[in-house]
């Protein structure tokens, strides 16, 4: 993992020289996203800073064990009273990630940027971005380090949440010697690495496997086999009783498909916009794709949120994947 005693040095007189901080990550957050805001939360208080957390939606349900969680303030049910002028982004490939948190950054706001997407463009004031990190939580995890914090097994949980989901649980090709040596010693605060394997990775909703069904009922391929895609939309939600972290993993299961390169999950947003998640095998870049049309992630798992019906998405993902391939 690439980082500079420079940019370590900006970030800690960031910290250290501010205060009233407002910490946000991506919207429709997942487990490093999550993970992130509150090691960036214990941080502050362990350097004796005010901080308020936020996301522009909920937190997912099953992040609730996380200590601290239910302090992320949830912007469409509690709007904040006031801007900050020192922000704090984790785990947001671009800008556009904040979501509606950014109507609380102060017209002169100083943004650091923290983050391991490839694809992030480097919209903070100071940016600590890492691409070659697994996920968000190992660059604040080394960031821990350098300031001479010490763990506690409620951040170092945290720290193995994000991990663990971003890597697929150890399964994803970012899984360096360098993260297995993290992961061994996060567990060695007493962090319990099977029972959060089995909530995270194995664990399934009944309204997630109703959607998972109803999705595979649809499952469409390219002529080759070497695409292959699952839509879902708001009846399928509906009749399903699915909530929206219900999606989470629902794009692996067309890309697990024996020979698929690419898989794809298309979800309609309303008639004119559609949400769209990417997993490669490898071959295909599908960070390159998500950004051709605006999105970004990484090599191998990528996003973009896209105006147009369905059909029109699918196509242009679609031909752009083979373009690729």
């Amino acid at each position: 993992m690439q980082t500079n005693e420079q940019e370590f040095l900006q970030v800690e007189h960031f910290l250290k020289d501010h205060d009233d901080f407002l910490v946000v990550s991506h919207v429709q957050p997942d487990g490093d996203a999550v993970s992130s805001t509150l090691v960036v939360g214990w941080l502050l208080s362990c350097l004796g800073k005010n901080y308020v957390m936020v996301n522009e939606g909920p937190i997912p349900q099953r992040m609730s064990y996380l200590l601290h969680s239910d302090r992320i303030m949830d912007l469409s049910v509690t709007p904040l009273t006031k801007s900050y002028k020192h922000i704090i982004c984790v785990d947001c490939a671009d800008f556009r990630r904040v979501g509606k948190a950014s109507e609380y950054f102060a017209a002169d706001a100083k943004i650091l940027n923290i983050d391991h997407h490839p694809t992030n463009d480097g919209f903070g004031s100071i940016n600590l971005i890492v691409p070659d990190a697994a996920a968000t939580v190992q660059v604040l995890f080394d960031l821990v380090k350098w300031l001479n914090l010490s763990l506690d097994h409620d951040t170092a949980t945290a720290i193995y949440t994000g991990l663990l989901t971003d890597t697929g649980g150890f399964r994803y090709s970012s899984t360096s010697p360098r993260v297995m040596a993290m992961a061994s010693e996060l567990l060695e605060y007493g962090v319990d690495g099977p029972a959060l394997s089995q909530l995270l990775l194995e664990e399934m909703t009944l309204p997630q496997i109703r959607l998972l069904t109803r999705a595979l009922n649809g499952l469409q391929m390219s002529e080759d086999g070497k695409i292959s895609w699952v839509t879902i939309n708001d009846e399928d939600m509906k009749l399903t009783g699915a909530i929206h972290e219900d999606l989470e993993g629902i794009v692996n299961y067309p890309r697990n498909i024996q020979n698929v390169e690419v898989g794809l999950l298309f979800k309609v947003i309303d008639d004119n916009a559609v949400k769209v998640s990417m997993r490669s095998a490898g071959k295909v870049d599908v960070a390159a794709v998500a950004q051709a049309f605006g999105g970004g992630g990484h090599v191998r798992a990528a996003g973009v949120r896209m105006q147009g019906s369905l059909d029109a998405v699918v196509l242009q993902i679609v031909e752009q994947v083979k373009a690729r391939l």
